[in-house]
């Protein structure tokens, strides 16, 4: 290795658990390839990741807003 030259670091792939080379290289870092990439971003699209919350105490539970029915 030269004195300019920079060792690629190696990580763990958050889609498949492989490893993953982390330089600018590799386009779809931090992910392995591009199928890693596209199913993490399909998850997020469908909202299969969420930040869980609290309701909102100032809001009414949905369905008891006066005027409005339940679906049966």
């Amino acid at each position: 290795m030269s004195a300019g030259e920079t060792r690629a670091r190696v990580i763990r792939c958050p889609g498949c658990g492989g490893a993953s080379v982390y330089s600018p290289d590799n386009l779809f870092r931090p992910f392995c390839s591009a199928r890693c990439k596209n199913n993490d971003f399909g998850a997020w699209a469908s909202a299969a990741f969420a930040v869980p919350t609290d309701p909102d105490p100032d809001l009414p539970e949905p369905g008891t807003e006066p005027g409005s029915t339940l679906p049966h």
